[in-house]
């Protein structure tokens, strides 16, 4: 069943034979032999007048709650980019004191031999 099942060509044509082929389906009603027994009435056609609408309304307070969430989400966002960049800022500056201090140390043995 969960096999695949791969079809094989005889002949070379190129051409593949489907996998699944179709299945109609007929009911008594498509058969164009005698008229049925059944009493069938056309279907009746509605007019909307509704008016297509916002799939989402917002009251007052929701509106205020979805601004209030929106805000919420850019503070803590912006707060960690911020921070983020200050770790790599101060990262970056304690290396280069300590490669100004490691030159110094190096250079002053140098002068004293």
């Amino acid at each position: 069943m969960f096999r695949p099942r791969i079809p094989v060509n005889p002949a070379p044509t190129h051409l593949v034979p489907r996998l699944v082929q179709p299945t109609a389906i007929t009911s008594a009603h498509d058969r164009p032999s005698s008229p049925c027994a059944c009493s069938h009435s056309a279907p009746a056609t509605q007019v909307s007048s509704r008016v297509p609408g916002p799939s989402v309304r917002l009251t007052g307070t929701g509106l205020a709650c979805a601004v209030a969430g929106g805000t919420a989400v850019v503070l803590v966002v912006g707060a960690v980019l911020v921070s983020m960049l200050l770790a790599v800022a101060i990262t970056g500056a304690s290396v280069a004191v300590c490669a100004v201090v490691l030159r110094s140390l190096l250079n002053t043995e140098r002068h004293h031999r």
